[in-house]
C-alpha cells in the first residue's frame, strides 16, 4: 500500500463577502481534489484542542497521529530538531522572530521577509550586546534559522534552579498582525529575561546597519526580537513504530522538518521551495511523485495558503490552492494508480481565516480516497461538503489510524 498526505497549511477558512459568501476552498477551481471527493469520502477533524495553541505545532502533531497532551512540549523544540539541535533534560528552546513593531502594533511578523544573512547579522549583535557573558544558571545562544524564523536556546545547568517552566507563557506574533502587542509579552517563570531581551532589542536594532540599509532600499526594518513558542525537550515515538509504515516529509518550513526528524522521517529538500507564495509547486509535486518509489508514506506540506491568510489576501489563497491542486494533487493522484493499492489524504492542519489573519481553533475539512475507502455522497472538497458528510474526528490524532489501517 502506498500512502500520500497533502497538507495545504491553513487552507480552512470562513465564508467571505468578497467571494459571494463562499470560502476560498469553495471559490477555487480544484478539479483534482473534487475528483477525490467524488470517489472517496469527506469528514471533519479537530487538530487544535481548545486548551492548546491553535497553531501548526499542535495541529500537525495531531494530524500525524500524536496526542498533543502526551507529546507536545512547545513549538521551538520542534524547530530546534529541524536544525539537528539536541535538547537535554535541562534545556529549553525559544522561537525568535525578527518583527516590525510600530507604536506597539505588530505591523509585520516577518520583518518584511528579511533575508537569512541580515537575520544572522542582527542576531550576532544581539548575542554580543544583549547577552554577552551573562550566565543566568545556564548558557543562552541565538541560533540563526531561515529569514525571520530563528531560535534562542538555553542550556540549563543541572546544579541551578530551572529558569523556565511549563507555566511560562508566550504569544505567537503571527496572531497579532495589526494588533497591539502591549498585553502579549511573555509571562511566568523566566519571562523577565525574555521581556528584557525583546525590549532592549528595539534600541539595539534602531540604528543597526542592517536596518539602515533596508530602509534606504524601501524595505521594512526589523525593529524587535519577538520571543515565543518556548518548550523543553520532546520525546516522540517513531511514526513507523506507531503505524508500521515508513514515511518521508517534503516541506520548506522548519516546524515540519523538526516534526519529521522527531518521528524518524527523512526530509526531501526541493529547490525552489520557499515556504511562501512564490514556492515552486511543480517542483514539490515532482519530488513527491519520485519519492513514491522509495517510501510507504509521502507527506507534502505547503505553507502558501497559510501565508496568504496571514496577509488577508483571499485572491492569493485561491491561487495557491489551485496551484496545489494542479501541480501536486493531480500528478500524485495519477502516479498512485501505477502502484496498485493506495490511499491519499488531503487536509489542512488548522483554519486560518483571511478575515482575522491568524490561526484559529476549529474543525478542518479532509478527504480520503483510494483502496478500501467507502464512497459517500459528496462530490466536491470544501468546508461545507465535509460538514455535510457527517464524519467527524473530534480527536484529530485518531485520523491517522483510520487513514493507514482503516480503523
Amino acid at each position: 500500500m502506498k500512502y500520500v498526505i497533502v497538507i495545504p497549511d491553513g487552507c480552512a477558512d470562513e465564508p467571505l463577502e468578497a467571494l459571494g459568501g463562499k470560502t476560498p476552498l469553495e471559490a477555487a477551481e480544484l478539479p483534482a481534489m473534487d475528483q477525490l471527493a467524488s470517489i472517496g469520502r469527506l469528514g471533519l477533524a479537530n487538530n487544535t484542542p481548545g486548551h492548546l495553541p491553535a497553531g501548526s505545532e499542535v495541529a500537525n502533531l495531531c494530524l500525524l497521529g500524536y496526542d498533543p497532551d502526551l507529546f507536545f512540549t512547545g513549538r521551538a523544540p520542534l524547530e530546534a530538531a529541524a536544525q539537528g539541535i539536541h535538547l537535554g533534560p535541562n534545556d529549553w528552546a525559544v522561537r525568535c522572530n525578527l518583527v516590525t513593531i510600530e507604536n506597539q502594533v505588530m505591523k509585520d511578523f516577518t520583518a518584511d521577509h528579511i533575508s537569512t544573512e541580515e537575520a544572522e547579522a542582527l542576531l550576532k549583535s544581539a548575542q554580543e550586546e544583549l547577552i554577552g557573558d551573562e550566565q543566568l544558571g545556564g548558557e543562552l545562544e541565538f541560533i540563526t534559522g531561515v529569514s525571520y524564523r530563528n531560535l534562542l536556546v538555553y542550556r540549563g545547568d543541572p546544579a541551578s534552579a530551572p529558569l523556565f517552566s511549563r507555566d511560562t507563557r508566550t504569544s505567537a506574533p503571527h496572531d497579532l498582525t495589526d494588533l497591539s502587542v502591549s498585553d502579549d509579552f511573555p509571562r511566568g517563570p523566566g519571562s523577565d529575561l525574555l521581556v528584557r531581551l525583546m525590549s532592549e532589542s528595539a534600541e539595539l536594532f534602531a540604528q543597526h546597519p542592517v536596518n539602515q540599509a533596508r530602509v534606504a532600499k524601501g524595505q521594512g526594518a526589523a525593529t524587535n526580537l519577538w520571543l515565543w513558542g518556548i518548550g523543553g525537550a520532546p520525546n516522540l515515538p517513531s511514526f513507523e513504530e506507531r503505524h508500521g509504515v515508513k514515511g518521508v516529509m517534503i516541506t520548506a518550513v522548519d516546524l515540519l522538518r523538526g516534526i519529521a526528524a522527531l518521528v524518524d522521517w527523512p526530509r526531501i529538500e526541493v529547490d525552489g521551495a520557499t515556504g511562501y507564495l512564490d514556492t515552486d509547486y511543480a517542483a514539490k509535486g515532482k519530488a513527491a511523485v519520485a519519492a513514491l518509489a522509495d517510501y510507504d508514506v509521502v507527506c507534502v506540506h505547503i505553507e502558501a495558503p497559510d501565508e496568504a491568510s496571514h496577509e488577508g489576501r483571499h485572491d492569493a489563497k485561491i491561487e495557491a490552492l489551485q496551484q496545489i491542486d494542479r501541480e501536486i494533487v493531480a500528478p500524485l493522484t495519477d502516479a498512485l494508480v501505477g502502484y496498485g493499492d493506495h490511499r491519499i489524504l488531503i487536509t489542512p492542519d488548522h483554519p486560518t481565516p483571511c478575515s482575522t489573519k491568524k490561526h484559529s481553533h476549529g474543525m478542518v475539512p479532509l478527504v480520503i480516497a483510494g483502496t478500501g475507502v467507502e464512497m459517500d455522497s459528496q462530490t466536491s472538497y470544501s468546508e461545507v461538503s465535509a460538514a455535510a458528510s457527517g464524519a467527524r474526528f473530534d480527536r484529530g490524532w485518531d485520523l491517522m489510524d483510520e487513514f493507514i489501517k482503516g480503523e
